[in-house]
This record gives C-alpha cells, structure tokens and sequence, in this order.
C-alpha cells in the first residue's frame, strides 16, 4: 500500500508556519503499521495544488491532503481537486445548516463567505468538523481514472490542527482501518525518559535487547530538551509480546529514568501520580519565572494537588512570600544552595503542601559572577525526607533554559513523590476548581 500527503500552503513555503500536518500524520499512521511514502508541501496557487494531487492519484492508493478548505480566497483544494476529478460542486444543505448552527450557538454572525464551505464535490462523503466550519472530504476513486487497473482513496483534510486532528483520529482513521485492514502483526511501544542522554540510554540497553533487535525488532531513540523517547517495532505474530518484554527489560534496566510511555508529558504523570498519593504541591520559582507552574496547571485536575506557584524574582520578595532570611541571601547570594533550601522550605511552610520546590539560577546571558558562570541553576525539594538541593548547569538560551530546568524539577520531584507514603484523605483537602 503507497500513502502519499500533501500539506497545502504558501504560509508553510515561506516559514511563517510550522508544518506541523506532516510530523503528526505520519506518526499515527506508523504507530498503526502505515508508512507514507512521499509528502510535499505546496503553495495555494491553482498549478501546484492541481500538479501535485495528479502526481499522487499516479502512483498511491491513498491520499491525503490538508488545507485549502475554508471560505477565504486562498483556500482552493476543494474547488480545484473538483475540477481534476470532473466532479461539478453541489450544495449540501445539511452542510449549510451545521456551519451556521456553528456561529449562531457562539452567538457570532454567520459570514456571508462561509457558503462556499456548503458546496461539495459530486460523490464525495462529507466528514462533518465538529470544531470548524470546512468538513473534510472523502473520495472513493474505483477505479482511479489516473492509474488503470487500481483504485484510490483520496482524502481532504482541513488546516488548522485543533480541525484536523480530531477529524483524523474520530472519522478518517477508522474508514482507513477498513478499507486497508492490516493482515500482518504489528506493536509500537514508546518510552518517555528524562535524566540520560540518548548515547547512553543506548549503551545501558543495548545488551538487554540485543536478542530481540537480532531478532527483528527495531529499536530507535528520538532526542528532545530534557528527554529521550525509547521507541520499540515489532512485526509479526509475535509483535505484542515483543514489544512488551522489551519495555519490562527496559523498566529493569533504567526504571528510574522513565517516566511515562506514549505521548504522556512529564507535568501530566506529575499531577496523576500526586492525586493517586493524595499529595500537595507548592512552587518558588525565580529564574524560571512561573513555567513550572504554567505546565502542571495546563494538566486537568491540577487544583487537586498544587497548593501554590509564587514567583519570587527579586530579593525582596524572596524575603517576604518564602521567610528567606536576609542575611542568607548577603552572604551567599540568591543563585546559591543555602537560597534554594530556603526557599524550598518557605514554600512547604508557608501553604502547607507535601511537597516544596524551589529553583534559583542565572538565565542569561548576562549575571554571571564567580564560581557561578551563566546557566547555574539551584533546584530544591522539600518533602517529608527533608530538603535536598541540587546544582545543574543549562547553558541554553533562556527559553530552553527555562524549560530544560523545569523538566529537571519536575522529574526530581516525581521520584521523590514515587517513595513517599500515601498522605491521610484530610491533607490534600484543596478546594476543587472547575478544570
């Protein structure tokens, strides 16, 4: 089977949007043992978007493209894919009536220009958007008239992704599933780790999975800031199985390093595994100025554990929210261990969370002093154990900076929270808020 995409868009030619459609498309569809064979990415004028859907309908059985939808002049897949097929537009009023139901229960007037979203090319299966107004479009070319002797599937995706994606998953791949089930045994496992580099959480299991690497399964890593994503392939009769003694191997090896599988993120296990302990959390950040805080309250149910997120930036204020002593700050400054601890300490103290974390460090590019060069950061935890501190050096620019330090507080903090005992009902009384 031969699936060819093609991500339509000048934005996506001249850099002002990130392509986004291709990475996130190809990986559900390897995830489920479907590999595409080619993607381009085309302007909105009429030769390239006709050029590249013919080349496609000349070589793949499925097709997808994305963009070009919606009611604006630059959106012409609709129109032009029409022409290619010989199909002429016909209006749907059942399409019509959704997309001004669409407006008129935001209580926002129905642009006159959305009508043209109402006219469908003859024989295409209209795929209903339940967050736009563009419905996607479905075409079974049987037989293709541009590839004689095997049939197509061609399939019109619309552009913005919070559209897209929904659409893919809850109607696009079940019909793919369908019409091209696979026969053969396929698994897919991905590890989430923080803590190692991707050479040496190869070296560390490189002879665990040796066999089953010998064996057919292939083993990948995928490098991200503050992360590593282990990746295990098996195909075959056997490929569950597989891929399940390859994770139970990995776990064995470098347990203490994964903290998720899948498309998990580190605040989202962070805040389930808080909840399931029933433990409280409280925040100081400095250099990182709230992004810790941004990320666990980003995570549904993340009233239920965090107690407090102060950013305490200045001295003074240091001082004030936390009870760091001034004379700790005269003496060792407010990038030092001893500031850290403090502040750990203060915000435990001070709102009554299981657990306290505090970061202090130097951004940059400039502050750096002596003995304290640019990307010095302090990170500290106080918990049930007592406050530990610890001294990392991220020598990024500042928004990596700011990330990579997080992903370390929140990892040290997991597995700090992972040996804890359970906390008694009363002391994660929070009160609930509606996210």
């Amino acid at each position: 089977m031969t699936i060819e995409l093609i991500n339509t868009g000048s934005e996506l030619l001249l850099g002002r949007v990130l392509n986004t459609h291709q990475q996130w498309l190809c990986r559900q569809l390897a995830d489920r043992s479907f590999t595409v064979d080619r993607q381009v990415a085309v302007p909105d004028d009429a030769s390239s978007i006709r050029g590249a859907v013919h080349e496609a309908l000349q070589r793949a059985d499925c097709i997808l493209t994305t963009g070009g939808l919606g009611p604006t002049c630059d959106d012409r897949t609709r129109e032009l894919v029409a022409d290619l097929l010989g199909r002429p537009l016909v209006h749907q009023p059942a399409v019509e009536e959704r997309i001004r139901h669409y407006f008129e229960s935001r209580n926002r007037p129905v642009p006159v220009r959305t009508g043209v979203e109402a006219w469908v090319p003859e024989g295409a299966e209209v795929l209903p958007n339940d967050h736009g107004t563009a419905p996607g479009l479905a075409f079974s070319l049987t037989p293709n008239p541009f590839r004689p002797g095997h049939d197509a599937w061609l399939v019109m995706l619309p552009g913005p992704p919070r559209e897209l994606r929904p659409m893919f998953l809850e109607q696009v791949l079940p019909r793919l599933l369908r019409r091209f089930p696979r026969v053969d045994g396929f698994a897919c496992r991905t590890l989430k780790t923080t803590g190692l580099g991707e050479s040496l959480l190869e070296e560390r299991l490189a002879g665990p999975l040796a066999d089953l690497v010998t064996a057919g399964m292939e083993l990948g890593f995928c490098a991200r800031v503050g992360e590593v994503e282990v990746r295990f392939i098996a195909r075959g009769p056997n490929a569950a199985a597989t891929v399940t003694e390859a994770e139970r191997r990995a776990r064995k090896v470098d347990g203490v390093f994964i903290y998720g599988v899948e498309d998990d993120l580190l605040e989202e296990v962070v805040v389930r595994e808080f909840l399931a302990r029933r433990l409280t959390l409280a925040l100081a950040e400095s250099c990182t100025g709230g992004h810790i805080t941004n990320r666990i309250t980003n995570v549904p149910g993340a009233s239920g554990i965090l107690r407090a997120g102060l950013v305490t930036y200045s001295n003074e204020s240091k001082q004030r929210f936390l009870g760091v002593p001034a004379a700790t700050l005269a003496e060792y400054g407010a990038v030092s261990e001893p500031v850290a601890r403090a502040m750990a300490e203060g915000a435990r103290r001070e709102t009554g969370a299981d657990f306290g974390v505090a970061i202090t460090g130097i951004a940059g590019p400039t502050g750096a002093t002596p003995g304290k060069p640019v990307g010095t950061v302090f990170i500290a935890v106080s918990g049930p154990g007592g406050t530990l501190v610890q001294r990392q050096l991220n020598v990024f620019d500042r928004e990596t900076f700011k990330y990579l330090t997080a992903q370390q507080a929140l990892a040290w903090v997991l597995q700090l929270a992972l040996t804890a005992p359970p906390a008694p009902p009363a002391a994660a009384s929070l009160s609930p808020d509606p996210d």
